[in-house]
């Protein structure tokens, strides 16, 4: 897949280069082209309106400039004789079947200006009623610059397109590096969440053959149907924080944003816990700063300190402590921080914590805690515009929120 989107990017984007290095280049030969051919048209009108002075360069603002080009004039009298004259030292004016060559052609065509290329002349024909008279310019050095800008640009069309073409594959991995990180990911959570599901789905299926065989006895079909009504129970609370993570991710969750008082949210969530606490013999401090509010779900800020609560009482070492701080910072936002005492967490496993379906220990498989909690709490963080980070040090790991009021 990544292959073929970094093909598609190369492909797309050198398209985009030739199409633009084609069109500015073409613009440059196609103006150059234009301009040479009206300067040479402009001579040949002021040879047309002045024939016997000889052409200077205007020097005029309002007129547009041009050559002093090799030119001639033919002119055919009415006794059918013609009569040369003219600066061109490349063209014999002598030879009148050259010029009868060149009249004939001129005839020939219906066009007032127009060019002969076999001798790369340009001619204007000028009405006269008494004589027929063509003035003709040499247009050979027109023909060779147009040739070599021609030949110029498309060097650097040929080097600006290889110069590009090397930018592109040197960047597309930077530029897919995200698209690639997530593909990651996703086949990871696929991967981890087909490994969670596998295990009750297995207790499941053994528990359900228990129970289709008849010689089996009451004792084990009261207990195989308590195993499946337990891993039924274990499966749809993992389905239930895997939608709960992609109404998250895709920014459907139903978060009624309203101004709420933070810190009551924190001390009602504080009480369930209270009970878990003692029995693990845990000692909980707290220190929360009162009427504080945000803008934000109540529902959903409740669930985050749930899920950091919860964290803290399941990796505190019994006879531990667990301290809940809330407190205003600075002005404009408030920080909530859930510490305990427990094992540090590895530094190289910091940036890990808050990935999907990880546990920092790898051993604690109670059946429910499938390592998302964090991860819904990061999101929902996210949607509230706040940070959400952990720090371990001395023996205490402890999760900081910040939170705009």
């Amino acid at each position: 897949m990544l292959k073929k989107l970094r093909f598609r990017f190369i492909c797309i984007t050198m398209t985009i280069v030739t199409v633009m290095l084609a069109v500015i280049l073409g613009m440059i030969v196609g103006f150059t082209k234009n301009n040479l051919r009206e300067q040479s048209i402009s001579m040949m009108q002021a040879v047309s309106n002045s024939p016997m002075r000889p052409i200077m360069a205007d020097k005029g603002r309002d007129r547009a400039p041009f050559v002093n080009l090799p030119y001639f004039t033919v002119e055919k009298l009415p006794n059918g004789e013609l009569m040369a004259s003219g600066s061109d030292e490349y063209h014999d004016l002598t030879d009148n079947e050259y010029l009868t060559e060149l009249m004939s052609t001129v005839s020939a065509s219906d066009e007032q200006i127009g060019t002969i290329k076999k001798y790369a002349l340009r001619y204007s024909k000028v009405s006269n009623p008494i004589s027929e008279r063509v003035v003709f310019t040499d247009i050979s050095s027109e023909l060779a610059a147009v040739s070599s800008l021609t030949r110029t640009c498309v060097f650097i069309g040929i080097l600006a397109f290889a110069v590009f073409l090397l930018l592109t594959l040197l960047l597309v991995r930077w530029v897919t590096r995200p698209v690639e990180t997530a593909w990651k990911q996703q086949r990871q959570f696929v991967a981890d969440a087909s490994h969670e599901l596998k295990t009750p789905l297995t207790v499941i299926m053994t528990n359900a053959e228990l129970l289709s065989e008849n010689s089996s006895s009451e004792a084990v079909r009261t207990r195989s149907a308590y195993s499946i009504l337990e891993m039924s129970k274990r499966m749809r609370g993992l389905t239930e924080e895997l939608l709960e993570l992609a109404r998250i991710d895709n920014g459907t969750a139903k978060m009624v944003f309203e101004s709420v008082n933070l810190s009551d949210i924190v001390e009602n969530a504080i009480l369930p816990f209270e009970a878990m606490f003692f029995e693990r013999s845990l000692t909980l401090d707290t220190a929360i700063e009162k009427d504080i509010y945000v803008n934000g779900s109540g529902s959903h800020l409740r669930q985050v300190i749930d899920i950091l609560l919860d964290n803290a009482q399941k990796y505190a070492h019994s006879g531990g402590k667990v301290k809940v701080i809330l407190s205003r910072s600075g002005h404009f936002a408030c920080t909530l921080s859930v510490s305990n005492t427990g094992d540090e967490i590895p530094k190289d496993e910091l940036r890990d914590i808050f990935k999907r379906f990880y546990r920092a220990d790898k051993s604690r498989t109670d059946g429910h805690s499938y390592g998302l909690g964090l991860s819904i709490a990061e999101g929902i963080v996210r949607e509230h515009r706040g940070k959400i980070w952990v720090e371990s040090r001395d023996g205490i790991n402890k999760f900081s929120v910040y939170l705009p009021l």
